[in-house]
């Protein structure tokens, strides 16, 4: 949730810094959608069938810590992406707010 700050009296690196932090915290929320969770119960279904077919488990977990490896992998990777264009986006938020303050 982005709250809602004076920005009159700040300075460029103080935007900055809070333009950074909203960014962030848009960018943690986003990085786990729709296709993360598909794939991660996905992975799931992989595991169970293996199992139910008999596989040992020494062979159903590395394929498990794989899937979960990957799942990590690619929501810090849509994150990262995420972050530049979200950064962009408040910090002209932000500075179309301190322009309209004064």
């Amino acid at each position: 949730m982005v709250e809602q700050t004076d920005v009159t009296g700040q300075t460029e690196e103080e935007i900055k810094r809070l333009a950074a932090r909203r960014a962030g915290e848009r960018a943690r929320n986003a990085r786990w959608d729709l296709n993360i969770a598909i794939f991660l119960f996905l992975v799931l279904i992989i595991v169970v069938i293996l199992l139910f077919e008999g596989v040992e488990v020494e062979l159903v977990s590395p394929i498990a810590l794989f899937g979960l490896a990957m799942v990590w992998l690619v929501g810090w990777r849509q994150g990262r992406r995420l972050y530049g264009g979200f950064y962009q986006e408040e910090l002209a938020n932000l500075e179309r707010e301190r322009r309209l303050e004064k």
